[in-house]
C-alpha cells in the first residue's frame, strides 16, 4: 500500500497567550504543504485555548480557536484523539499555569498521543513532569533560566530534539524543521524536498546544528577547533574548565589556542569565557528571581564582589540594575553600549558586599 493511503494525522496545536507566531506559522505551513505535496489532505489540524477564547500572540495579532483544553481532553476518550499535542509558547510562559493544561498533556502521553513544544513550549512541557530524565530543548535566550529551574531535564542548545513520543523545538523557523522531521518519517525525503520547495527553503537543518554562532561570529565558517571548545565552554558555564585543559583536549597547544580565539572571536579564550558566563548571568538576573549571590555562583563565580566588577565592566550596569529591568526586551549582549537605568536601592548593594 501506498505510504500516503497509510498515515493520516491530527495535531492540535495549543495557543499560550503571547505565543510567538513564526514558530507556529513555521510548524503549521510545513502540514499544509505537505498536503500540497501529496497530493491529497493527509494532515489535519485544529486549535485550542484554555477556555476556547481568542488567543493574542507576542506580534499583536490574534488568533479564534476551535476549543478549550477542557473539549480536547474529552475527545481524548473519541475518535477525535490527536496524533500529536503540540505547545506554542513565547513570551512570559512561565506565567500562565494551567492544572488543566498539565493534566491534559500528561493524558495524552498516557494515551499514546506524542506531545511537542515550539519555542518555550518546553517549559510548559517540563512543568507538566513529560521532561524529567529526557533530552529536550529551548530557545537559548531561556537556557540558563530553564536548566535552573528543571534540573532533571537532559535540556540542550539543539535546534530539535525528540525523545521517547515528547518533541521540543528553539523556536522560529527551528519549528519548520522539526515538523518536516515529523513529515519525513512519514512519507519519506521526496515529500519535503517538495515541501522546501514550495516554501522556497533551500533545505531542512538537522536536529544537532547549533541555535546561533558565537559572539562575534554571525557569519560565515567557524574553525572547527574553536567550534569544539566554544561548546565545551557552554556545557560547562557554572563549573568552569581551565584554559589549559581545553588546550589538551584539542591536541593543540595553549599558544595556538590563544592565536585561533583571537583571530576567529577577536578575544582570548578565557575572556571569551567569562563573556558566556556573564550572559548566561544576565538572562537568569531578567528571566529568574534567583537571588543574585546565586546567579553568581551558578555563573561560575566564587566571589559575588567578583562577578559584580566583571559584570559592570562587560555591561556597563550592575547586577541589581540588570535586575531591576526585568522588562519585555530580548536580552543585550555583551557588546551593548551603556544605557540609562534606575539607580539599586542600597541596601541590595550592601547585600551584595556583605556577601562577598
Amino acid at each position: 500500500m501506498d505510504r500516503t493511503e497509510k498515515t493520516r494525522r491530527l495535531f492540535v496545536f495549543y495557543l499560550v497567550p503571547d505565543f510567538t507566531m513564526l514558530a507556529f506559522t513555521s510548524a503549521i505551513e510545513v502540514l499544509r504543504l505537505a498536503n500540497e505535496a501529496l497530493g491529497e489532505e493527509v494532515y489535519s489540524w485544529r486549535l485550542a485555548s484554555a477556555d476556547g477564547n481568542k488567543v493574542r500572540a507576542s506580534c499583536g495579532l490574534t488568533l479564534d480557536v476551535d476549543g478549550s483544553v477542557a473539549e480536547e481532553r474529552a475527545a481524548l476518550a473519541r475518535m477525535e484523539r490527536p496524533f500529536m499535542a503540540v505547545v506554542c509558547g513565547g513570551k512570559r510562559v512561565e506565567e500562565h499555569c494551567d492544572r488543566n493544561l498539565d493534566a491534559w498533556l500528561r493524558e495524552c502521553r498516557q494515551r499514546g498521543v506524542a506531545v511537542a513544544g515550539i519555542c518555550n513550549g518546553a517549559h510548559i512541557l517540563a512543568r507538566a513532569g513529560l521532561l524529567a530524565d529526557r533530552r529536550c530543548t529551548i530557545h537559548w535566550e531561556n537556557f540558563p533560566g530553564f536548566t535552573e529551574q528543571f534540573r532533571s531535564s537532559q535540556v540542550s542548545l539543539r535546534l530539535f530534539d525528540a525523545d521517547g513520543g515528547v518533541h521540543t523545538c528553539a523556536g522560529g523557523t527551528a519549528a519548520f524543521d522539526m515538523m518536516a522531521e515529523v513529515v519525513k518519517g512519514d512519507h519519506g525525503d521526496a515529500i519535503v524536498a517538495g515541501i522546501c520547495e514550495r516554501a522556497l527553503v533551500d533545505r531542512v537543518r538537522s536536529a544537532t546544528e547549533r541555535q546561533r554562532l558565537p559572539f562575534a561570529k554571525r557569519v560565515g565558517d567557524i574553525h572547527p577547533v574553536v567550534k569544539e571548545l566554544v561548546e565545551k565552554m557552554e556545557n560547562n558555564l557554572s563549573d568552569p574548565i581551565q584554559i589549559d585543559k581545553l588546550a589538551t583536549t584539542s591536541k593543540l597547544s595553549r599558544r595556538q589556542i590563544e592565536r585561533l580565539f583571537r583571530a576567529e572571536m577577536g578575544c582570548s579564550p578565557a575572556r571569551y569565557y567569562v563573556k558566556l558566563r556573564l550572559e548566561r548571568a544576565r538572562l537568569l538576573l531578567l528571566q529568574t528571581s534567583i537571588p543574585i549571590v546565586e546567579v553568581a555562583i551558578a555563573s561560575g563565580f566564587l566571589s559575588a564582589s567578583h562577578f559584580s566588577r566583571c559584570y559592570r565592566e562587560t555591561f556597563h550596569c550592575s547586577p541589581q540594575e540588570t535586575r531591576s529591568m526585568r522588562i519585555d526586551t530580548a536580552p543585550a549582549t555583551w557588546s551593548d553600549k551603556p544605557r540609562r537605568m534606575r539607580k539599586p536601592a542600597a541596601r541590595i548593594e550592601a547585600l551584595m558586599e556583605n556577601a562577598a
